[in-house]
């Protein structure tokens, strides 16, 4: 099976779909490799649309090894997943979050990431972190912040709850939520008017966008470095587990 399939659409778009429904779309090294790629070979097109197979959106990076991990695979998961989320930022063109189902923990983080975010009715959104044994320092643990307040960003990463789309459409987090069927054409018709505008500064536009999370770039390197170190702990591999498990993991007492 193809982890991502990479096709062209109406309105001069390049669709991005990830293609791991089995797992909900989780990414793993491969799978972000295979995107930031994709978005590497997207100048030609006038807009980018990153969406989902089998009714998810995607459901972050893969917790396969997380029950017994070694540093060095954890260190290559992390480190392929902020240059995934850092392609979406530096692609030349607007890259639209079309989210057709859950998007879970780096998922939600992805879609952070876009420029824009359309969602169908019934998307979800949430972290899943600090239930999982990890903690989501890619985006939103600071720039989500500056899309939809401090407090509320802070709730979604402590708590780890699920909100539907129009939540996450009230707190500013998409853009738009449009009945399921419907959601491939509105995001259609939101690349056509891309289309019809100058590419070249729509590139200004949106690389003068990313000042917020080009300063937010010191704070992924150091969460990531912390998430090094975390490596093998109980409360990794205990959160790990019972996601695999299906069960309420249970966590050591604080120390």
């Amino acid at each position: 099976m193809t982890d991502v399939l990479v096709e062209r659409g109406a309105g001069e778009a390049l669709w991005i779909r990830l293609n791991r429904p089995e797992r909900r779309n989780a990414f793993d090294p491969a799978m972000s490799a295979a995107i930031v790629e994709a978005l590497e070979d997207a100048a030609s097109a006038r807009a980018v649309v990153i969406t989902g197979s089998g009714g998810s959106f995607c459901a972050g990076g893969s917790l396969q090894q997380l029950s017994t991990p070694t540093v060095g695979e954890m260190r290559q998961l992390y480190q392929s997943t902020l240059r995934m989320l850092d392609a979406v930022r530096q692609c030349p063109r607007p890259v639209i979050a079309a989210v057709n189902g859950a998007a879970a923990g780096g998922g939600n983080e992805l879609v952070v990431a876009c420029d824009v975010a359309i969602a169908a009715r019934s998307a979800t959104f949430g972290q899943t972190g600090p239930r999982v044994g990890s903690s989501p320092v890619t985006g939103a643990t600071n720039v989500m912040g500056l899309q939809i307040g401090e407090k509320r960003a802070k709730e979604l990463s402590l708590f780890c709850r699920r909100y539907s789309a129009e939540q996450a459409e009230r707190m500013g987090l998409v853009n738009a939520v449009v009945e399921d069927d419907l959601l491939e054409q509105t995001v259609t018709e939101w690349c056509g008017e891309l289309a019809a505008l100058s590419p070249r500064y729509l590139e200004i536009t949106k690389v003068s966008s990313n000042v917020w999370w080009n300063a937010a770039r010191d704070s992924f390197s150091a969460g990531l470095g912390m998430l090094v170190q975390a490596v093998g702990s109980p409360d990794m591999t205990e959160g790990a587990a019972a996601f695999l498990e299906k069960r309420r993991p249970n966590f050591p007492p604080p120390e």
